[in-house]
């Protein structure tokens, strides 16, 4: 199965590094690859969310609905998105590295039968944008904490 892939470390406990993940309404401070288009809406598992995203800056936004399947607090938070012949599921992940520092990952993973064709255009520019997050991520925790 494709994936992409992104880690770094953050110098900031784990449940300061959860709440600016979690509240999508504190994105627009920071993150500029992923947009909540109902930012009061919380995060649910079972739920859908309405997001979208914009892998380099220049480019217009692709609005999605992933649905949530794994909430678990201070630690992960999947969703899955699907549409004919594509599914990506993306994953963050959370670990402590001491009491201070925290290890921040994100994964997508990807299958179905036109999955190439999105690798073929779009995997650096996706690569690019899970990375942008992760630091942006990085910089404003440590900023605040």
């Amino acid at each position: 199965m494709p994936s992409l892939y992104t880690e770094i470390e953050i110098n900031a406990p784990k449940p300061v590094v959860w709440e600016a993940l979690i509240h999508k309404e504190k994105w627009l401070y920071w993150n500029t690859f992923l947009y909540d288009r109902n930012p009061r809406k919380p995060f649910t598992q079972g739920r859908k969310v309405h997001l979208s995203l914009r892998r380099v800056r220049e480019e217009s936004e692709t609005e999605f609905e992933p649905h949530i399947t794994l909430l678990q607090p201070e630690t992960c938070l999947r969703w899955v998105y699907t549409a004919p012949g594509f599914r990506s599921e993306s994953v963050f992940q959370l670990q402590q590295i001491d009491r201070q520092r925290t290890k921040y990952i994100h994964q997508e993973n990807l299958s179905g039968a036109v999955t190439h064709v999105f690798l073929l255009f779009l995997r650096q520019d996706e690569q690019q944008g899970l990375r942008r997050m992760a630091r942006e991520l990085k910089q404003y925790v440590e900023g605040f904490h």
